[in-house]
């Protein structure tokens, strides 16, 4: 199966959100997909395919990892992207905690055998992808001086993407970040 593991940000936190990028997705060119609210996370490590009898002892390492790691009191603002390809959302706040949770979550994905990428990590919200042909520039322009209220992110989450024609998220486990 094809897991990764993720930060949620709280209902209020995807409700900003959503009132910001409402507007500008309505104006953005139809070559720009537009990730649903209910598939918005911070990706922490994705795993590709992971053995069903491997994935249990990945929650267990990754619950670990939680719990050894801090809540951290992040927001998101403003806009970025990669290449033409993909339009985010920043993450700010104790960015260098999500970093940290990141390559542990990351470390348990190789421990299990789970092909990890092997990049520096950018703490992001991914808002939508082009097929290329979709200039990103003004969305970016658009969204960046956007400002979300904080939240403490409380866990991290083990998550199953089914692809399709509409892509599915499945929660499979989640674990508790340590209290500061």
């Amino acid at each position: 199966m094809r897991l990764f593991a993720a930060v949620v940000p709280p209902r209020h936190v995807l409700d900003d959100l959503a009132e910001v990028v409402g507007p500008v997705r309505a104006g953005a060119p139809p070559s720009v997909r537009w990730t649903p609210r209910e598939r918005w996370h911070l990706t922490l490590a994705f795993y590709d395919e992971v053995d069903d009898a491997r994935a249990g002892e990945l929650s267990e390492r990754l619950a670990r990892a939680a719990s050894r790691h801090p809540a951290p009191v992040l927001s998101l603002g403003g806009a970025g992207r990669f290449g033409q390809q993909v339009l985010w959302a920043g993450v700010h706040g104790d960015v260098e905690v999500v970093a940290g949770l990141a390559a542990c979550a990351a470390e348990a994905g190789r421990e299990v055998g789970a092909a990890v990428e092997d990049r520096s990590y950018r703490p992001h919200l991914t808002l939508a992808r082009s097929r290329g042909d979709a200039d990103l520039r003004p969305i970016v322009e658009a969204l960046s001086p956007a400002s979300g209220p904080a939240w403490t992110a409380d866990a991290v989450h083990l998550v199953r993407s089914t692809l399709g024609a509409r892509p599915v998220h499945e929660v499979l486990a989640s674990a508790p970040l340590g209290r500061s």
